[in-house]
């Protein structure tokens, strides 16, 4: 793909996808049931991404959906279901990120629903004018459908998704437990001040973004707006508060990545430490496995060697956790490829990556991992199986 094309003044162009699409800043589905809500959301990412090649994949991996379980095991005793989860995805993401997991809370007993937070799975844009209360008022929502049909709620989030689950637990007594990958429980204070682009974006419309990309990617935005950033910003700083008068007693269970550049690992390492239940349980994917991180008792922790030379991986990601090697995407050999900390300043290593050429490693975008060659982001968890196998465990030790 050629280098994006910028204009007199040396400010990157901007393109259609870089405005609102008009139709995804807010949260619109109160009240519908919860087919209702995915059939008027597919809708809509079908108006948005008319006319553009790959369309139906584009909307099927982008737009919300439900499974259901088998088996009178999981029938519950006052509604259809014993369990159910609720899976919420990340910043820039989609629900094509919680397929796998969906699949695999179905499998094991759960009722599952899965929700497109605003601003997601149509166009960058849609994320310049968002707030963070639209998407809480999305998980909202898609507790109250779920716990219609269930006796016990759980919820489940990648990322920005994770803080909006730990959200919503500290707000409904119902939740019942919570499973968490790569929360992001902390970032840059930074974000604080993004939207002060405000002030003078209307001379350089560019200084909105965090990031003007390609967006290559057929479920996941390259670009990034600052406002995005700054809600993310908001949405932690609300969470952290309400975390300093509430406990979290329920069950946790948590993946991350130690070498994490996007969320604040030691966040989540501090909340595990704090979080009460006995059947807590952290996965970290770490290189020094001998490294065991304060305040979690060993019971609690499981450490994983993130570090898999034979195949090429440096270390774990923050993008690593949530996705099989298998992935069509994604996947060890998916058709897209995470090379955007080359872009726009290094073409060369970002042609490189995106073509194969010459030895290319896979790993976090840390500077050790940067200074070892040409550099892929990871986009899936190498351990995805024994991952599976983990929760499984822990599904099954809950009250």
């Amino acid at each position: 793909m050629p280098a994006m094309k910028t204009t007199t003044n040396g400010e990157a162009k901007l393109e259609a996808r870089h405005r609102p699409s008009g139709e995804n800043s807010h949260f619109t589905g109160d009240g519908l049931p919860f087919g209702e809500y995915v059939r008027r959301t597919t809708a809509m990412l079908r108006r948005v991404h008319a006319g553009v090649p790959e369309l139906e994949k584009i909307v099927a991996g982008n737009a919300p959906f439900e499974l259901f379980p088998a088996g009178e095991d999981c029938r519950g005793e006052h509604k259809p279901y014993r369990r159910g989860v609720l899976l919420t995805h990340g910043l820039t993401d989609s629900p094509y990120f919680m397929r796998p997991l969906a699949e695999f809370f179905a499998q094991n007993g759960f009722r599952v629903m899965v929700i497109l937070l605003p601003g997601h799975g149509t166009r960058p844009g849609d994320l310049l004018n968002v707030r963070w209360q639209e998407w809480a008022k999305a998980v909202a929502y898609g507790a109250e459908r779920l716990v219609e049909e269930v006796d016990e709620l759980y919820l489940a989030g990648f990322s920005a998704g994770g803080t909006l689950s730990i959200f919503q637990s500290l707000c409904d007594t119902r939740v019942r437990g919570l499973f968490l990958f790569s929360p992001a429980l902390k970032i840059s204070p930074r974000a604080r001040w993004a939207n002060l682009h405000r002030l003078y974006s209307w001379l350089a419309p560019s200084k909105k973004w965090v990031g003007i990309r390609p967006d290559r990617s057929l479920h996941k935005y390259e670009s990034l707006p600052k406002n995005a950033a700054a809600q993310m910003h908001a949405l932690t700083q609300e969470l952290n508060s309400l975390l300093q008068v509430h406990e979290t007693a329920v069950p946790v269970f948590a993946a991350a990545s130690q070498d994490d550049t996007t969320a604040n690992t030691p966040a989540t390492l501090e909340f595990m430490a704090h979080a009460s239940h006995p059947s807590n349980k952290l996965v970290l994917y770490t290189t020094d496995t001998k490294k065991i991180p304060p305040g979690i008792s060993a019971e609690k922790l499981e450490l994983v060697n993130s570090a898999l030379p034979e195949q090429g991986i440096l270390s774990s990601a923050h993008t690593a956790i949530v996705l099989p090697p298998d992935d069509a995407h994604y996947g060890a050999d998916g058709d897209y490829c995470n090379a955007i900390h080359y872009y726009p300043g290094d073409m060369e290593k970002y042609e490189a990556c995106n073509n194969g050429h010459g030895s290319v490693m896979l790993g976090e975008v840390t500077e050790t991992n940067l200074k070892a060659g040409i550099l892929r982001r990871l986009m899936y968890n190498p351990n995805f199986a024994a991952l599976k196998v983990s929760m499984k465990r822990f599904i099954e030790a809950l009250p």
